[in-house]
């Protein structure tokens, strides 16, 4: 019924299409009389006249053409003007071209036609209400089209192919005829299909209709017709048994590579029919003993030709279609296949790499060098991906790996490597082969032969994986594949296409490094191990020379580009290795912090950006070091001796060697590196110094106890002495990192005196023993020298940092000096132990307001002579603070002469203060009279 329905429905718009079509043939016969007429007349039309005569006779759909139609209309007459015995051959081709030859006919061979307007006439705006009837014509032109051109024709193809299975079907239930009568059938009638295709294309349907491209009707017949014999032939074998499977196999593949060849004719919708059904021949076709051979030969025939065809039409999705049908068969094949034939397996991958190269790449050698350097052809992702996973398989599955099958997938990647090379806009090849040997040799997939386990060794010291002599020459032999062929080819293009000189460099590099690796955590000693340091500081030399090498090819030579800096980078990176492997835990953190110094040092012969950077990584590996074992030869190394053990050069050595990479940077190639070895080297300066402080108070132990008072205020006072030496050689030598690092310091050391000396280990709340000594004890480290120091580092930085900074620095010493002075007078009365528990006496209460009132006295002093304002708002608030203090605590707490004298004390004070501001306010009313 549904059917019936479609029927019906198309036989009624086809007959309004038909009718609508005749009167625009009629429009279009008038058009080219009128235009005949003038030809034969001989008159002379100028270009905008022939085109407003040509515009007045055109069919509403053809004036909606669009700019584009006009443009492809003035390159046809131009043609036929400069030839004008062409205008019949173009007149043969329809209506539409027809009245472009009468008019450029029209204009003569010197003149040539000028492009018709779509929508308007020159010299003339159309009104309103004719522009909306135009759009409207359009727009019903437009859904014409579409339900006359396309719909119509692609829902006619869809019945007719489904019309011959539904009379297969039907004989069938009905019992017309037999099997072998009723195939024939079907087989005649997809043959008649396609003969009538090529009848329709023969005889007047050479391109497509204008507007239907996408509703070729020879196309969508021959599609029709292919999709029965498909189904026929499918049927012969499945069904019926008529035939066996080589029958079918050969048949199925013949008619899906003779509708790819078609496509020449019919487009690329026909092409991806006959490959859809070529890639599901082999599942359509059991067989008892299947021949994984016959299977592949099939899939490369089929390839190849479909790659042939794409190549000549520029088909790029058909072809990366048909590349990944073949890798899809391939891993179907080495999954489920019982007994995997490893030898068909390398024939398809390889066949696959070389209908690549000399194929679908091959048409890519008649344009020159240049041409092919420039981008890649990202079909090639296809069959990289595909043949990368079938080499995985083969490296780390067991099945394959185990009986030595691992070189299988080693020759793939060293094929990959190698058409990459052949055909320069396959690059995606390269990266394919490059993450599958990572993956191998990190054992990142699951189950691997190599780095399985690479968290345990640390743990265990016991190798990966046993000692395979087959697995350690292949990695060797990958490992060189990698570094020669991307350094030359890095050479190769480091002048025409740097991005593509990089990324051969980059796996020139990553590949030889990560086999190293995993080769010396699977076979060698984790600890020290001289026999890979050997190869490790080859590779630095390989680099290095590469490096050189691939800058002296670069255009203008020697400027450092990308490719450069990665074999460079890489450079740097087996150096650390090769220190690791040839010296002790101690030796590397030293050796390694002098390794920035040679990167510096070469700045004075080669100015590459990236000998900064290689400087700057050094000092990160340094940091990371540490930060994995501060005692940097471990806990029970390390002496107890003071200053003089291994934290000393550990610490100290890195920090002289940044300093002089600094300095040498800023003489050469300056730049973000130099700032970073700048920040490096003061940043080691204060962790020399802060760990061996640690050391020698807690006798040698730097990774246990807690912190204390003491140790706390001698990490302020680095930490305050930084920030004033990085402004000092800020102010000799301008620097960001310079600027911001001293603030840093500064804020840092504020926020560690009001959290750690005021309330974490302030000994009024810790009752930690403040010492016998009457003056230098605890209190005079941990409150008065940080007030010395940081008051002094406000006075320092007032013209050379922001407002706030300095403030905030008189601020920390005017708090640390009351702290000072308040904790003093405690202990004064209490003794070494001053805990708040211990309770307050009314000599020491009434001392405290005495005090508080002398420091608020003292603090304004300094404010007005020193113009600080910060110092005079912490007087104001310490006296509020004294102010509150009697009225509120030493009325009730004090007794007899005790509380006269406070209130004495504060009242003098305070009449004192107001007499000190009128005399000031009085003298600076006189000096601006003055002025004035």
């Amino acid at each position: 019924m549904f059917f019936s329905l479609i029927a019906i429905a198309a036989v009624i718009a086809l007959f309004v299409i038909v009718s609508r079509q005749q009167n625009r043939i009629a429009l279009v016969e008038r058009e080219l009389g009128v235009l005949r007429g003038l030809v034969q007349s001989g008159a002379s039309l100028s270009a905008p006249k022939a085109a407003d005569a040509t515009q007045e006779c055109l069919p509403e759909e053809a004036k909606a053409a669009g700019p584009a139609a006009a443009r492809s209309a003035d390159g046809a007459a131009e043609e036929i003007a400069a030839k004008p015995e062409a205008a019949e051959e173009a007149a043969a081709a329809g209506p539409w071209t027809k009245a472009q030859a009468a008019a450029a006919q029209s204009a003569g061979p010197s003149e040539p036609a000028q492009p018709v307007s779509s929508t308007e006439t020159p010299g003339a705006e159309p009104p309103a209400a004719a522009k909306a009837a135009r759009q409207s014509d359009v727009r019903q032109s437009d859904v014409e089209t579409a339900l006359g051109t396309r719909w119509a024709v692609w829902v006619g193809g869809i019945a007719l192919a489904l019309g011959g299975l539904f009379l297969i079907r039907y004989t069938i239930e009905a019992g017309i005829f037999g099997p072998g009568v009723r195939l024939t059938m079907a087989g005649v009638l997809g043959l008649v299909l396609i003969g009538g295709a090529e009848f329709i294309r023969r005889t007047g349907f050479k391109v497509p209709v204008q507007g239907a491209a996408g509703a070729y009707i020879p196309a969508i017949l021959t599609g029709a017709g292919a999709f029965i014999l498909f189904g026929t032939v499918y049927a012969a074998h499945g069904i019926y048994g008529f035939i066996g499977p080589a029958t079918a196999f050969v048949l199925l593949g013949a008619i899906g590579v003779a509708t790819i060849g078609a496509s020449l004719l019919h487009g690329m919708a026909l092409a991806g029919i006959g490959l859809v059904g070529a890639m599901v021949t082999p599942a359509l076709v059991a067989s008892q003993a299947p021949n994984p051979w016959a299977l592949f030969v099939y899939l490369a025939i089929v390839l190849a030709a479909t790659a042939a065809i794409a190549r000549i039409r520029d088909w790029r999705a058909l072809v990366a279609a048909a590349f990944a049908g073949t890798g899809i068969w391939t891993i179907l094949y080495m999954v489920d296949a019982p007994d995997v034939n490893l030898a068909a397996v390398l024939f398809i991958s390889l066949a696959t790499l070389a209908v690549l190269a000399f194929v679908w790449l091959g048409l890519f050698l008649v344009t020159g060098r240049d041409h092919a350097a420039r981008g890649f052809d990202w079909p090639s992702i296809a069959p990289g991906f595909f043949i990368a996973l079938s080499a995985l398989g083969l490296s780390v599955d067991p099945a394959f790996a185990s009986a030595g099958d691992a070189l299988h997938g080693a020759v793939l990647l060293a094929a990959l490597v190698a058409v990459a090379l052949y055909r320069p806009r396959a690059l995606p090849l390269v990266f394919a082969a490059g993450i599958a040997t990572v993956l191998i040799y990190l054992g990142i997939i699951p189950p691997a032969t190599i780095g399985a386990n690479a968290l345990d060794v640390g743990l265990d010291a016991q190798p990966l994986a046993s000692s395979d002599t087959l697995t350690f020459r292949i990695g060797i032999a990958l490992g060189l594949i990698f570094l020669a062929a991307g350094f030359w080819a890095a050479r190769r293009f480091a002048a025409t296409a740097s991005l593509r000189a990089a990324c051969w460099a980059a796996w020139g590099v990553i590949a030889p490094l990560t086999v190293l690796t995993a080769l010396w955590l699977t076979f060698g000693d984790i600890d020290r191990d001289l026999g890979y340091a050997l190869p490790a500081l080859l590779l630095v030399l390989a680099f290095a020379t590469g490096g050189e090498w691939i800058a002296r090819a670069e255009e203008p030579p020697l400027t450092g580009g990308p490719a450069v800096s990665f074999a460079l980078g890489g450079a740097g990176f087996a150096g650390l290795l090769m220190l690791h492997m040839a010296f002790g835990s101690g030796w590397t953190t030293v050796l390694l912090g002098a390794a920035a110094i040679v990167p510096a040092l070469a700045t004075r012969w080669r100015s590459y950006p990236v000998l900064g950077w290689v400087a700057v990584g050094a000092a990160v590996a340094v940091l990371a070091r540490i930060a994995f074992d501060p005692t940097i030869v471990g806990a029970a190394f390390l002496s107890r001796t003071p200053v003089f053990n291994w934290l000393l050069p550990g610490y100290g050595v890195p920090a002289l060697a940044f300093g002089f990479a600094a300095w040498q940077l800023a003489r050469t190639t300056n730049g973000r590196p130099r700032l970073a070895m700048e920040a490096a080297s003061a940043l080691f300066a204060l962790l020399t110094i802060a760990m061996l402080v640690r050391h020698a108070m807690h006798g040698g132990v730097i990774d246990t106890g807690t912190v204390t008072l003491a140790e706390q205020a001698i990490y302020t006072l680095i930490a305050l002495g930084a920030g004033a030496m990085l402004v000092a050689i800020d102010m000799r030598s301008p620097s960001s990192v310079l600027r911001y690092g001293s603030m840093a310091a500064g804020v840092i050391s504020a926020g560690l005196i009001a959290v750690q000396h005021f309330v974490v280990l302030n000994p009024l709340l810790t009752d930690e023993s403040t010492g016998t000594v009457p003056v230098f004890n605890l209190l005079f480290l941990a409150y008065l020298l940080p007030a010395i120091a940081a008051g002094a580092l406000a006075l320092y930085v007032r013209d050379k940092r922001p407002r706030w900074y300095a403030a905030m620095l008189a601020l920390i010493a005017s708090l640390l000096a009351f702290a000072y002075a308040t904790l003093s007078v405690r202990r004064l009365f209490k003794g070494e132990f001053i805990a708040l528990w211990s309770g307050l006496g009314q000599l020491e209460t009434y001392t405290y307001s005495a005090l508080w009132l002398v420091i608020g006295v003292a603090l304004l002093t300094a404010g007005v002579w020193l113009k600080s304002q910060v110092l005079r708002i912490a007087s104001a608030v310490l006296i509020a603070v004294a102010v509150l203090k009697v009225f509120l605590f030493d009325m009730s707490e004090l007794e007899g002469v005790l509380r006269a004298l406070s209130f004495i004390g504060l009242g003098a004070v305070l009449i004192g203060i107001g007499l000190f501001y009128q005399r000031l306010l009085t003298r600076a009313a006189r000096e601006s009279r003055e002025v004035s």
